[in-house]
C-alpha cells in the first residue's frame, strides 16, 4: 500500500500547494491516468446514493487521484468496493484541501456526508470511467453513467 501524501497537520492554502499535492499523489500511484469521469455512491441493501459527480470533462485532479490511490484505479474503467474505513481514508487523504477556502470542495464535503450518514452495513462503491467511449462494467457503472450529461 502506498504512503500517504499527507501528515497529521498538513494543510493546502494555495493553488501551487494544491497542484503540488496533485503532483505527489500522482508520483505515489504509478500507472494512474486521470478518468474521463468518476464519482463515488453509498450502498445500502442495495440502494445507490451519490455524493459529488465528477463529470465529463469536468473532473477534479486532486480527489480523482487521491480516490484511486485508494482504490487502485489506474486507467482502466472499473467500479471498486470500499470498506468504510477504506473510504474515510480517501477523505482523510483529502482533508488538507480544505484549507484552501478560495476553492469550492464538492468531492469532500459529500464524502464525509456518504460517510456521516451510513450504516454499519453500508458499503461504498468508487466509479472510474477511463474513456467515455467505454461500455458499462457493470449495473452500478450504468446507473452512475445515467447521471452523467450526454449519457
Amino acid at each position: 500500500m502506498t504512503q500517504p501524501v499527507t501528515g497529521p497537520a498538513e494543510q493546502w492554502r494555495t493553488d501551487e500547494e494544491l497542484a503540488a499535492a496533485v503532483a505527489e499523489f500522482t508520483r505515489r500511484t504509478p500507472g494512474y491516468v486521470v478518468p474521463a469521469a468518476y464519482g463515488v455512491a453509498r450502498l445500502d441493501d442495495g440502494a445507490l446514493t451519490f455524493g459529488e459527480v465528477n463529470d465529463l470533462g469536468h473532473t477534479r485532479r486532486l480527489p480523482a487521484v487521491v480516490l484511486g490511490q485508494v482504490c487502485g484505479y489506474r486507467g482502466r474503467t472499473s467500479t471498486y468496493r470500499l470498506t468504510a474505513p477504506e473510504f474515510e481514508r480517501a477523505v482523510t487523504l483529502l482533508t488538507p484541501a480544505a484549507a484552501a477556502v478560495h476553492r469550492d470542495h464538492p468531492n469532500l464535503w459529500s464524502w464525509r456526508d456518504l460517510l456521516e450518514q451510513a450504516s454499519p452495513s453500508s458499503a461504498f462503491l468508487a466509479f472510474f470511467i477511463a474513456d467515455a467511449r467505454d461500455e458499462p462494467v457493470g449495473p452500478h457503472d450504468a446507473v452512475f453513467r445515467s447521471r452523467l450529461s450526454g449519457q
